[in-house]
């Protein structure tokens, strides 16, 4: 309902904001947005301060080792895949075994590994970034798929159902609310807090590196950079969708929604001409909001 007011608004502050291609446009970015909250958003369910700093950079790698592995070749796609597959998850492994074993914040370990993620691929990159997109990947998720509806939509609608299913009707779904909620009591209920926690770093890992490899359908190249500026909309995203930054309530459906209503917002922004820096400011200042209405929560629930 919101994205809708949002973009009616845009209709009546910019003239020729509000048209069919500027909503299917719009909903296909809403659309790589949403694929990198989708780690974030278990992470935030799973309670304790948990955010993931090291998604951004894990999604820069993703793309890059996309981008490096495939050599713009469509057969090297499933190698790519699963490269990026496997050495996200890795890095996700890394965060939750010491978040779950060395009692690391959420905040600080992700922060520190994103920065760790940075250093090696300007290590082994040198800055170099040799490779090519695999025009398939465009094909698949950035054009036209079915009618005037690009891939990615597609891919994010069966992505929400595949969420809805692992948070809603599995084992792993009820223990992340469970430790969201309250650790102390889910581990009285029978719950493995460690495994829980690991598994849901582990899973943002590769998560957030998947993000990146659907995302170089979309810019056709990479830099050093490319994750950094979903970083802040990604947890903004999670949290506007109805996920409580202090854990245990919240839903993928909600993110997917935070997410065009984040994309609606930026459009809007663009078309009334604010710069990318004012956008930060105002992006900056949704997030200082939020986390002040998490304070409060917080209180309450203590």
């Amino acid at each position: 309902i919101l994205a809708g007011v949002l973009f009616g608004v845009g209709g009546l502050a910019a003239p020729g904001f509000a048209n069919p291609n500027q909503a299917i446009n719009i909903a296909r970015l809403a659309a790589f947005l949403g694929i990198i909250s989708i780690g974030q958003t278990l992470v935030i369910i799973s309670g304790n301060e948990g955010i993931d700093l090291s998604a951004g950079a894990l999604v820069t790698l993703g793309a890059i080792l996309t981008f490096r592995i495939s050599g713009g070749q469509n057969e090297m796609i499933p190698v790519a895949l699963a490269a990026v597959l496997l050495t996200g998850a890795a890095v996700g492994l890394i965060n939750g075994l010491a978040i779950a074993f060395l009692k690391m914040p959420p905040l600080v370990m992700t922060l520190g590994m994103a920065g760790v993620v940075t250093g090696l691929i300007y290590l082994v990159t040198r800055g170099e970034l040799i490779g090519d997109d695999p025009p398939l990947l465009g094909q698949l998720f950035s054009e036209q798929l079915i009618g005037p509806v690009p891939g990615v939509i597609i891919l994010w609608l069966l992505i929400g159902v595949v969420m809805w299913v692992v948070l809603e009707r599995t084992t792993y779904g009820k223990h992340l609310f469970a430790i969201g909620v309250n650790r102390t009591t889910a581990r009285l209920s029978g719950v493995r807090v460690t495994r829980t926690l690991v598994i849901t770093y582990t899973l943002a890992g590769a998560l957030a590196a998947f993000a990146g490899f659907v995302l170089l359908a979309f810019t056709k190249t990479v830099f050093l950079n490319l994750g950094d500026p979903y970083l802040f909309p990604s947890i903004i995203a999670v949290v506007v969708g109805g996920t409580l930054l202090s854990g245990g309530k919240g839903s993928y459906w909600g993110t997917m929604a935070g997410a065009l209503v984040l994309q609606v917002l930026t459009s809007l922004l663009r078309a009334l001409g604010i710069e990318p820096a004012g956008q930060m400011v105002i992006y900056g200042v949704i997030l200082l909001l939020i986390i002040t209405f998490y304070g409060r929560q917080r209180s309450l629930r203590q």
